[in-house]
């Protein structure tokens, strides 16, 4: 595996790179041909249906196609044939005719987006351009600490290194990779494209499927920590328990949990980077300890306990279940799955289909080609998702759709999964159906088995509400189901940030208290009272069916931490605090935003949605977080 690799030269002859072509995502080969020939003719201007953004290949007829693959094969191998060398990154004039083409209306306020995922090989335009010695010499740097090594947390790392600010990860367990490092049950993977789920600036070219799995996720972030150096600053089997604002001295105090005892130490700025969905939320239920056999939740899986042969609950049926079930059902006894909501279905047949080695080949040896393919699997969130989930009052909302365009999303899915059921008895249909609008709850992507598994003889859906367990199963309707191992796929307590671990701010004041069930911070990132505290997916942070994946976000949000300590290095100062005022308006507005979208419209209730207010969504667009996260705004903040 090899980060961000320079193209390799192009020795295929003419049979070998048609082969090869036959399997490319069409309308990034046609961005990179245009890119490669600063030629925007050969883009297609045959009139293109809407939502094209959405559709297979673009919506490409098959002989549109073919006359794409033609041109490229033209210019590849003239490519070969003169010895060329690649061009640089697309000017910001070529980029936007590109990305107007692609996603079909006027780009120009997102081109300095776009320049930073359309890179030249090596290019990073995200980092911090200024170490802490060019900027202040002689001057004492900050010392930050970072709580957590999954994907956020060594991002920051690797930020902090490059420019020159001491730095140490705390992380609880033995490895990096947060939550890919902690949930190892059957069937984890990822539910965005892999192409999306590296950082821009260390893509992986050889991603072995559209969706990798659970342990080739977990490969590319120990490999990004090794090669970055960045694993060399964490401390493995370290737990942060406590954490608290010294006002006199200007810096936090903490108190770490290690296998050798418990200790203390201090830093100036603390990072949090625990992220939302690391805490299991196990169910509410009398007789929950009591259960004789196995118990486990899906993120703590219990891989001592061997389920073949046995009559096995899950109960839940969001993310993870829709994982698991369709991987444990033919190898028990029976299985019987405890449904609350059933989920909305994204049809996806490629989910767990891998990567075609062409797919592998034009990504390793066809210049930009990996950065167009990226931009295209990008290109939706930026501009054609999030409008589906706007709650249009006029229409009016219900708890069938809000808008008109959620309506038609609603039917298309609707669509999919009854041709799924056409052979299935009516009950199964009825009970798998949702009646909540889509995008209330998480949308989930389909290949087919979810429902296949349900129609499983050995496999019963519960839809009656879990009343208790007993020693020997799961009571429901009325009923106990006598099971030998039950498997919660409950999801997690994701609007519990930082918990369990004490933050207390100036004043001694206590985090948790101070946001009593109701987490917000400005941008996701930091909290007036608590000077120098930055969390990185924090509260507002989830992006929701907006392309893209939280290495984005994270990506914007380190940029902005990274900042801070400019700030504070330029400005001579120990601390900053945001205004309390900047803050409230700020989380105003994105509770105006949260009200608005079909989540929070909807009362059918789920993480997405906790307690009537939206903890852990983004309710705007992914460029809108990465145009208010490029710089500190000083005036924004309090400076001691």
């Amino acid at each position: 595996m090899t980060l961000d690799p320079t193209p390799l030269p192009i020795t295929a002859d003419d049979d070998e790179l048609r082969r090869h072509l036959a399997h490319a995502e069409v309308p990034a080969l046609l961005l990179t041909v245009a890119h490669l020939t600063g030629d925007t003719s050969v883009l297609p201007d045959d009139r293109r249906e809407p939502g094209w953004l959405f559709a297979p290949q673009g919506g490409l007829t098959p002989a549109q196609q073919e006359r794409a693959r033609e041109v490229a094969l033209r210019v590849l191998a003239a490519h070969r044939d003169g010895g060329r060398a690649a061009p640089p990154a697309p000017d910001p004039g070529l980029l936007r005719a590109l990305t107007t083409w692609a996603m079909g209306g006027d780009t120009t306020e997102l081109v300095p987006l776009l320049a930073e995922e359309v890179t030249a090989p090596g290019a990073d335009p995200r980092a911090p351009g200024w170490t802490a010695a060019e900027l202040a010499p002689g001057a004492a740097v900050p010392r930050v600490v970072v709580i957590g090594a999954g994907p956020s947390g060594l991002l920051v790392g690797h930020r902090l290194a490059q420019a020159g600010v001491p730095f140490v990860i705390h992380e609880k367990n033995p490895d990096v990779g947060g939550t890919w490092f902690d949930n190892t049950y059957p069937g984890c993977r990822i539910d965005v494209a892999s192409r999306l789920y590296d950082y821009s600036f260390a893509p992986r070219s050889d991603w072995p499927d559209h969706f990798c799995t659970r342990d080739e996720v977990l490969r590319y972030f120990r490999r990004f920590a090794r090669d970055t150096g960045v694993a060399g600053h964490v401390r493995f089997r370290s737990e942060v328990v406590a954490a608290a604002w010294d006002d006199r001295a200007s810096r936090w105090r903490l108190t770490v949990r290690t296998p050798r005892g418990v200790t203390e130490e201090e830093c100036d700025v603390l990072v949090s980077a625990v992220g939302q969905l690391n805490r299991p939320r196990l169910p509410d239920v009398p007789g929950r300890d009591e259960f004789a056999g196995p118990a486990f939740h899906t993120a703590r899986w219990d891989h001592s306990v061997d389920l073949r042969g046995k009559r096995v609950a899950v109960v839940g049926t969001g993310a993870s279940a829709f994982q698991v079930v369709p991987e444990i059902a033919p190898e028990v006894a029976g299985l019987v799955v405890f449904q609350r909501n059933p989920p909305w279905l994204r049809p996806t047949p490629h989910y767990r289909a891998p990567m075609s080695d062409s797919a592998r080949w034009l990504r390793e040896h066809v210049p930009f080609y990996a950065r167009w393919e990226r931009f295209w699997l990008f290109a939706p969130g930026l501009r054609g998702i999030l409008e589906n989930w706007v709650v249009d009052h006029g229409h009016p909302p219900t708890e069938r759709a809000v808008s008109a365009p959620n309506e038609a999303m609603r039917a298309a899915l609707e669509a999919a999964m009854r041709a799924q059921l056409a052979d299935a008895p009516p009950e199964l249909a009825e009970a798998v159906l949702p009646r909540y609008p889509v995008g209330a709850k998480r949308v989930l992507r389909d290949d087919g088995r979810w429902i296949a598994t349900l129609k499983r003889d050995d496999v019963r859906l519960v839809t009656e509400p879990v009343r208790r367990v007993t020693p020997g199963g799961v009571v429901a309707g009325g009923v106990e189901h006598e099971v030998d191992v039950i498997v919660y796929a409950t999801g997690f307590r994701a609007s519990e940030f930082l918990a369990p671990m004490r933050v207390t701010g100036r004043g001694g004041v206590d985090l948790h208290g101070a946001w009593n069930g109701v987490p917000r911070a400005y941008l996701g990132l930091t909290v007036p009272g608590f000077p120098n505290l930055f969390c990185l997916y924090g509260p507002n942070t989830n992006l929701v069916g907006q392309g893209g994946s939280i290495v984005y976000f994270s990506e914007c949000a380190a940029r902005y931490v990274l900042d801070a300590v400019r700030l504070l290095l330029t400005r001579g100062r120990k601390a900053l605090e945001v205004r309390k005022d900047v803050h409230d308006d700020y989380n105003a507005w994105v509770d105006e935003g949260n009200a608005n979208r079909a989540w929070g419209w909807s009362k059918v209730g789920g993480w997405y949605n906790e307690g009537g207010r939206s903890a852990p969504n983004w309710p705007y667009s992914a460029h809108e977080y990465w145009r208010r996260t490029r710089r500190v705004d000083p005036a924004d903040y309090e400076l001691s």
